[in-house]
């Protein structure tokens, strides 16, 4: 039984990487099993420490984290392994004893056997975001957006909103050599992409550190679309105020530009009396298109990521994993 015994009593089996070079991994909590993905290699580089689920925080050792196809390609391996291994010890002991002379006879042993053990092959999932951590620099794939860092637990509320409003820049980028039309478009949806941004991002970043609120149901129910409820609504959860971490004119022009998107959202951008009675706009017209200029858009977009950073500096820390 040579074969079997080199075999040993452990079958290493390496887990192949996807395309990316990334791995999958699944949450061992049976109220979520997550699916996600890391590159080993990045992150941090010290052997043994724990892993978390970027979706509800749970920790364990990595080896806890395989996923259920990985754990039946290992098996289908190891049973291969073990099947071929048998079938060559045993045709170690084939013989066969030809008959002599006239009346002589011969007897043999042959081994038959069936198909070889198939092999469960698997394919790691697509995901929807892909970061590299900004303070660990792991590497990881994650379904929706916001999540904490497999390794280090970081929150990328604040690195979301970073590449959001990137992604509204290369807008106005690419309004500027656009015809009147199709430049007014890509003004406008930078707008609104900014302010889905945020109310995305302020969120996550409520919903986060709702345990340390004055109302911690009342955390998972906050919007950022009009900003002087969420201003009122951060005050009585943590005595924060949005309003003042921005100079004043910053802060009056972010509340002008978040009344715009919801003209873009909900009247195809024709000023209302609603528009006028909450801004003042003295530049707007009742019943015409709302005024919207790429310079006001990208001071909107600085001021949103400055109340960004606002929020992520003086709210309480997130509740890590």
């Amino acid at each position: 039984m040579d074969h079997l015994r080199r075999l040993g009593d452990r079958i290493p089996i390496p887990i192949p990487t996807d395309e990316d070079g990334f791995t999958g991994r699944e949450c061992p909590a049976q109220s979520c099993e997550g699916y996600f993905k890391v590159q080993f290699g990045t992150g941090i580089p010290q052997t043994g420490i724990p892993c978390h689920c970027p979706y509800c925080g749970h920790p364990a050792t990595h080896d806890h984290f395989w996923t259920k196809e990985h754990i039946e390609y290992a098996k289908s391996v190891a049973i291969r392994k073990l099947w071929d291994a048998l079938v060559a010890d045993l045709k170690g002991l084939e013989f066969e004893h030809k008959p002599r002379g006239a009346f002589g006879i011969g007897f043999s042993m042959k081994l038959k056997t069936g198909p070889r053990h198939p092999i469960r092959h698997y394919r790691e999932k697509q995901l929807e975001t892909t970061l590299t951590c900004e303070v660990c620099t792991l590497r990881y794939a994650v379904y929706g957006a916001f999540a904490f860092c497999p390794d280090c637990g970081t929150h990328n509320s604040g690195q979301i909103l970073a590449m959001n409003l990137e992604l509204a820049r290369k807008e106005l980028r690419l309004a500027e050599a656009q015809d009147r039309q199709l430049q007014r478009h890509l003004i406008e949806d930078a707008l609104e992409n900014a302010v889905s941004a945020f109310d995305g991002f302020g969120r996550e970043a409520v919903r986060s550190r709702r345990l340390a609120a004055s109302d911690p149901a009342a955390a998972t129910s906050i919007s950022f679309q009009n900003l002087a409820r969420a201003d009122a609504r951060l005050s009585d959860l943590f005595r924060f105020q949005l309003a003042t971490s921005v100079p004043a004119e910053d802060w009056q022009l972010a509340l002008v530009a978040f009344q715009k998107r919801h003209v873009l959202a909900h009247r195809l951008g024709i000023v209302d009396e609603a528009y006028l009675r909450e801004t003042s706009d003295k530049t707007a017209v009742l019943g015409r298109r709302i005024p919207i200029a790429r310079e006001e858009v990208e001071r909107v977009l600085k001021v949103v990521q400055a109340l960004g950073a606002a929020m992520l500096a003086n709210l309480p820390p997130v509740s890590k994993p």
